[in-house]
């Protein structure tokens, strides 16, 4: 590590933090593959899995709003640990099922619904905790550390809950996250405070909605968030056609068993982790504006190989890539959000910008899904990397975000 990156790690309370979530991240790396090979096994759909991001993301955008306002208003480890709880008993929850076989994908989409809340209020606290903890100069960074942590995660651990699943189950997978989810509670309870510094108390519905149009005005006012928000809900939504069929695309289109899809997955995320590495050493006097542009332009003309290769080697190379752009925008956009937004209104901001670029996620989940049990999982993929690659090129023309410098 550079010395840059160490200086964040100097502060007590954000190594603590860092921690528990870099350990967390490790049972969600298992999860991330035995999720959904569990529910394409039970259902054999690709719509099926369309309809897990959906309800994945789509609690996340609308409790988002919650969970922004609550972090502005109570203390924010109490609800973060509250919310770790709820993942920790639907993992146990879901272990159990399948251990006892009464797991049904009823059941699976009813805890994923309520993890997904849970995750939305932990969000809310977690956006408003990092500048708090660490101050707004050094939020790249944190964010890159984190990001990376959890990109090295998905690298490792899918191949290995790839070839667990084939052999064994997801049981594991479920067992493990569980448990990760319950450390997770105990590094956030040995940290003093993640603030705020003056909690004034649960907020009512009417001071709920108050904290929304508050978030709704600053991004509207602020052009730049505005743009950029508006253009991330329909990049998600051509992202998220990719993400709802990589599983079938990999194994209906190449072949792949359950263990090849696992280290597809974690040699994907390699490049995820360089991506949040970079992400974080891009100096402060780079314009902002113009190195994301170039990095939603890069990200596009490397997904163009994916749609025709017929190697699959070739494919996961190239995905390699995109991810590493991925990574390396959302650093970059968290990041800067946490720059120009004003600590008071982090969690209520962050609320309703999640909610905007999120509103595609739920969509293109479902189109990516219905279009593959329709057509087979490559006319999604192919869907996606046009209307990608259209929104690249048009987002030059915007001019806030092209001159954004902050």
């Amino acid at each position: 590590m550079s010395v840059r990156a160490e200086s964040v790690f100097r502060n007590r309370s954000f190594s603590l933090f860092y921690a528990g979530q870099a350990f967390s991240y490790v049972g969600d790396g298992l999860r991330l593959i035995a999720i959904p090979l569990l529910v394409y096994h039970l259902t054999g759909s690709a719509l099926s899995i369309g309809v897990t991001y959906a309800l994945e993301l789509g609690p996340i955008a609308v409790f988002g709003l919650v969970g922004g306002s609550l972090a502005d208003r109570l203390d924010r480890r109490r609800i973060m640990i509250a919310c770790d709880f709820t993942r920790f008993a639907v993992m146990l929850l879901f272990a159990l099922g399948f251990g006892f076989g009464f797991l049904s994908i009823g059941l699976l989409y009813a805890g994923i619904t309520l993890m997904s809340v849970a995750a939305a209020i932990f969000m809310g606290g977690q956006t408003s905790s990092i500048p708090y903890l660490i101050g707004k100069d050094r939020a790249t960074q944190a964010v890159s550390a984190l990001m990376a942590a959890e990109q090295t995660s998905q690298t490792i651990l899918p191949p290995v809950g790839g070839a667990l699943f084939a052999l064994v189950g997801p049981l594991p997978a479920l067992a493990f996250n569980a448990f990760t989810y319950a450390v997770s509670q105990a590094s956030l309870a040995s940290i003093d405070t993640l603030g705020p510094q003056t909690p004034s108390g649960p907020p009512s519905f009417a001071d709920v909605l108050r904290d929304v149009r508050t978030g709704f005005a600053f991004v509207w006012q602020d052009r730049t968030l505005r743009a950029l928000s508006l253009l991330q809900l329909g990049l998600n939504f051509f992202g998220l056609m990719t993400g709802a069929v990589f599983i079938p695309f990999l194994k209906v289109y190449f072949g792949a068993s359950d263990a090849m899809v696992g280290y597809a997955l974690g040699i994907g995320a390699l490049g995820a982790v360089a991506g949040s590495y970079c992400a974080g050493r891009v100096p402060r006097t780079w314009p902002f504006g113009r190195v994301l542009l170039a990095a939603y332009a890069l990200d596009a003309l490397l997904f163009v190989p994916v749609m025709f290769t017929h190697s699959l080697a070739l494919a996961v190379g190239f995905l390699t890539l995109t991810n590493a752009c991925v990574l390396f925008e959302i650093s970059q956009i968290v990041g800067w959000r946490m720059r120009v937004i004003p600590e008071a209104l982090v969690g209520r901001v962050f609320g309703v910008v999640r909610l905007i670029v999120l509103l595609g996620t739920v969509p293109g989940a479902l189109l990516g899904g219905a279009l593959a049990d329709r057509f087979g999982p490559h006319m999604p993929i192919v869907v996606s990397g046009i209307g990608y690659l259209v929104l690249a090129f048009l987002a030059p023309a915007v001019g806030a975000v092209r001159r954004e410098h902050r």
